[in-house]
């Protein structure tokens, strides 16, 4: 088979691999997942030999949905869109205005419409660079915003300009909270939590709530209060059941059924995300943190698998979220994803025996530069975990020991 094939067609065979399949049961998983009559066996196990090959790319709106339905994920996780950028981010090309005369209209009396212009896209903006700017820089630009973004609501605006300076405070709050978390300052992020559910509910804006109870499902799961996060991410599909956020909150809930043990409940919570996803149309702007990226599935999945102790899935998901995490070029487009990614094989390799694989992968997702220190010590704890059942007195698991509890001490 060529070594150029479309990302698509390698991952097609990675995927049959990893479930033990033959090309025939692939197929027969496909008629399975079809909403309508398919050809006959012989002539689609002809097409889809070809498609593996990569020599025909199966049709975007037939075929492809039913192959990513039978592998368990999503038409744009498995055949991804080329990436594009937010013709929003720039303040400065969409308003005429940069970020101080931004601020100096921030100070007048009257708000125009040109200046409520600037602050949504500045805090899309902000959202936007939550995967790769620096915490300390993203937390004190937040906090800026966010203060002037609600100092704005004792200022003199109609009712619809109140509502609109409430919904991109909740958005910006909801940011500065999950920064907060992800530095380690607990207290901070439930309190801005809080304040972004309080600005959800004053907007009437259901997408925010939801939010802040994903947040808050988040914190039990990094904390191990894997009810809590049932409860939390039911509490906010129960506001918003068919935005986005309720993929993420689907994700949240199969993540914790996955770690009390419940497979069957799992694979309930994962699924309905899927179909959720499958049905929504594609993001324009998929750095924006508060956005669902379709590529976003494998991950959830990933982590899923991993405490399945299904190595072989969790790795093949594990390289799909580095390949789709990093550009041509070597940048890293989700570092705290490769982070995970990366665990997930080292955990795969220890299971195998491999403990310089273990050792190496580890070692990498700690050397990352942008992290989310809960969510980055609790996957490390699972690479520890199956290091200490294996090889306890390795000098390579104590240095991995040493270099955690450095970091929770920070």
């Amino acid at each position: 088979m060529a070594a150029d094939r479309p990302a698509w067609a390698r991952r097609m065979t990675n995927e049959r691999e990893a479930r033990g399949w033959s090309q025939a049961d692939a197929v027969r998983a496909m008629r399975a997942h079809a909403p309508g009559k398919l050809p006959e066996e012989p002539s689609l196990l002809r097409q889809w030999k070809r498609w593996e090959a990569g020599e025909v790319t199966p049709s975007t709106d037939f075929y492809q949905p039913i192959i990513a339905a039978a592998f368990g994920t999503v038409t744009h996780a498995m055949f991804p869109v080329p990436p594009r950028r937010d013709a929003e981010a720039d303040v400065l090309a969409m308003t005429g205005m940069g970020t101080l005369e931004l601020v100096s209209r921030l100070q007048r009396s009257d708000l125009d419409q040109a200046t409520l212009d600037g602050l949504r896209i500045m805090a899309d903006r902000l959202c936007s660079e939550y995967p790769f700017l620096p915490a300390d820089q993203l937390l004190t630009e937040g906090r800026a915003w966010l203060r002037r973004m609600t100092g704005l609501m004792g200022q003199r605006v109609t009712l619809k300009q109140h509502r609109e300076i409430l919904v991109l405070a909740g958005w910006v709050a909801l940011l500065v909270g999950c920064v907060e978390y992800d530095t380690g300052n607990r207290q901070a992020a439930e309190t801005t939590r809080q304040a972004a559910l309080s600005l959800g509910a004053d907007a009437d804006h259901g997408d925010i709530m939801a939010w802040a109870n994903e947040i808050r499902a988040w914190i039990n799961l990094t904390s191990g209060d894997y009810h809590g996060v049932v409860a939390a991410a039911r509490a906010g599909t129960d506001i918003a059941p068919h935005s986005s956020v309720a993929v993420q909150l689907l994700a949240q809930e199969a993540k914790a059924w996955a770690r009390i043990g419940d497979r069957r409940q799992t694979e309930v919570a994962l699924d309905n995300g899927r179909r959720l996803l499958e049905a929504m149309p594609y993001p324009d702007n998929l750095d924006h943190h508060f956005v669902v990226d379709p590529t976003k599935f494998d991950f959830y999945a990933m982590d899923c698998y991993r405490h399945l102790a299904e190595d072989k899935m969790a790795s093949t998901l594990a390289t799909e979220v580095i390949h789709a995490s990093t550009d041509f070029d070597g940048t890293e487009r989700a570092p705290m994803r490769l982070a995970e990614a990366r665990i997930t094989l080292g955990v795969a390799a220890a299971r195998q025996g491999d403990l310089e694989g273990a050792i190496h992968y580890g070692q990498q997702a700690l050397n990352g530069k942008r992290k989310s220190m809960p969510s980055l010590l609790m996957v490390s704890r699972d690479l520890t975990r199956v290091r200490n059942q294996r090889y306890p007195k390795e000098d390579a698991t104590v240095s991995y020991l040493d270099q955690l509890h450095t970091l929770t001490e920070r």
